[in-house]
């Protein structure tokens, strides 16, 4: 099959960042799925692995944690999907990745892709919809339907941040305030349903009395925590709670004693990563979010498409990751 992937950790401009590569088939176990990779999308995630990680000696290392496709056959253990059904998914970290025309992935963390969308416009949404799901629901445990309050979501622009201000505003009752810097970006964070849009280059607390919000009950910190900490500390309320998940430098979370403040971290490969027993949980949420796009509750994030799937045009999208001025999610389709 075809495929893209790595040998070694080399900025995404060089030329052999990411290469155009053959690898055999992959079989599926027990509980997996054999899926027809039909598009995927990329995440921060692709490109931290890309610059650090390096692969055993003569080994290709292939990336993507997010796909769009269609179920080519069933291990003996499946229960929920059936070959030809179209499906969407994020994987998982241990496993190699969706930048490749087949991909084996365990049934527990799959969904039926939404009926009403492209194959492209699906790949944007899976692992940032379980990420924000997560994070709103499992780690903040805001609850659905009615409720006061307010959420802070810092990097409202991103992958996460797309889908996390429309989580929050179609099904809790939270005031959802989003960053953006730029007008294009604060632009799209309103249209994803944002009540209000503050600038994270100004101080924080500052800019969230500017709009007479001076506090918030929660605090969903995405991108540059460290360099927000001591203001997103000053802007949480007494007994509040802080959701991360980037990779801060050091922070000092006896600053958040004082308000008996919680932190929360997620990561959404935890259960995948220790085959917890809730892993289903992520099928669920891909089943839940399906229905609510098909519903027309929730938008896809697609901010730009790449083209099809190879190595120049992963590394370009690369790039736009690492410049930290993408917005939304950037997909790629076909082999």
């Amino acid at each position: 099959m075809r495929a893209v992937g790595y040998r070694q950790p080399l900025p995404a401009s060089d030329p052999h960042a990411l290469l155009d590569v053959e690898l055999p088939d992959p079989v599926p176990g027990e509980r997996d799925l054999l899926v027809e990779v039909r598009a995927i999308s990329v995440n921060p995630v692709d490109v931290k692995v890309r610059a650090s990680a390096t692969p055993p000696a003569g080994e290709v290392k292939v990336l993507g944690w997010d796909a769009a496709g269609v179920v080519r056959a069933v291990g003996a253990g499946v229960k929920l999907f059936k070959p030809g059904e179209r499906v969407w998914y994020a994987g998982t970290i241990t496993r190699p990745g969706t930048d490749s025309e087949l991909h084996v992935v365990d049934e527990r963390i799959v969904g039926h892709m939404p009926t009403s969308l492209g194959f492209a416009e699906a790949a944007a949404l899976p692992l940032t919809a379980v990420t924000a799901w997560e994070l709103l629901f499992d780690r903040l445990q805001v609850p659905e339907g009615k409720g006061g309050g307010a959420l802070l979501v810092v990097g409202a622009a991103g992958g996460v941040g797309s889908i996390l201000v429309q989580l929050a505003r179609r099904l809790t009752g939270l005031t959802v305030i989003g960053t953006a810097s730029r007008p294009e970006t604060q632009d799209w964070v309103r249209e994803r349903g944002a009540h209000h849009v503050i600038d994270h280059q100004q101080p924080l607390a500052q800019e969230l009395k500017r709009i007479g919000v001076p506090q918030v009950e929660f605090i969903a910190s995405l991108t540059h925590t460290d360099r927000h900490y001591a203001q997103l500390v000053e802007a949480l309320a007494p007994q509040g709670r802080l959701g991360v998940i980037d990779d801060p430098g050091p922070i000092d979370v006896r600053e958040l004693k004082r308000k008996s403040a919680s932190l929360h971290w997620e990561l959404m490969f935890t259960r995948s990563m220790f085959g917890t027993p809730d892993m289903q949980a992520q099928h669920d949420m891909l089943e839940r979010v399906s229905k609510l796009v098909d519903a027309g509750m929730l938008r896809t994030t697609v901010g730009e498409h790449f083209g099809r799937i190879d190595a120049a045009n992963l590394r370009r999208a690369h790039q736009l990751l690492e410049s930290h001025k993408a917005k939304g999610k950037l997909v790629l389709e076909g082999f």
